[in-house]
């Protein structure tokens, strides 16, 4: 279920996120998105860290330590492509664009922190999933910037898969997982749109 929810709904869908993986992406795009990456998903504790303290599942216990840990290491990607990508492209509406992405980033961090059983291991789940998508984005531009990207870390689809059955075993933890997915996807779709809009207004100026 959830992997059908990010196959149609996860950022690999979305025109912006599909266009910046390109080598024909503008520079100045990228740099914008290794940026807005970075305030979203690139400081802890994140999604990640806040569904694995509160977990309360045995079985997803293993699952979430390797997710924390491979998402340590992606997060120093992101780190190490802002440092080498420079700053910020001049952007109109910068200051309502930060707080946009300083709200998701709330609004994601508190599903992950949710008492609803299911909803922060659903929230997990679909961040690991769709990073995929968005790591596409990121080694392009490593490989744009001369940095060399060691493969990913994080859980693979099939571990993913073992835990959400187990989870989702009981209707209303099922329930809570598609929602937590759910409303990660729709965040990562209002990134892309911002990047997008943010795209037009810079290069029109």
């Amino acid at each position: 279920m959830l992997t059908g929810l990010v196959a149609n709904d996860g950022s690999g869908r979305h025109p912006m996120c599909r266009r910046l993986a390109l080598p024909s992406a503008l520079a100045r795009d990228v740099t914008d998105t290794i940026h807005a990456l970075g305030m979203l998903h690139g400081r802890q504790p994140g999604v990640l860290d806040h569904a694995a303290a509160r977990n309360s599942h045995d079985e997803c216990a293993a699952w979430l330590d390797a997710a924390v840990d491979g998402f340590a290491a992606e997060r120093a990607l992101l780190a190490k492509l802002a440092s080498a990508a420079g700053p910020l492209p001049s952007t109109p509406g910068q200051a309502e664009s930060e707080a946009t992405i300083l709200a998701q980033r709330h609004a994601l961090n508190t599903l992950a922190q949710s008492d609803r059983d299911g909803c922060a291991l659903g929230a997990a789940v679909a961040l690991v999933l769709d990073w995929a998508a968005m790591r596409d984005v990121l080694v392009a531009a490593a490989e744009r910037l001369g940095i060399d990207v060691r493969p990913g870390t994080l859980p693979v689809d099939q571990e993913t898969a073992t835990i959400v059955a187990a989870v989702g075993e009981r209707p209303a933890a099922e329930r809570a997982m598609a929602f937590g997915a759910q409303q990660v996807l729709a965040q990562h779709r209002g990134l892309w749109d911002l990047l997008e809009a943010r795209a037009v207004a810079r290069n029109q100026a």
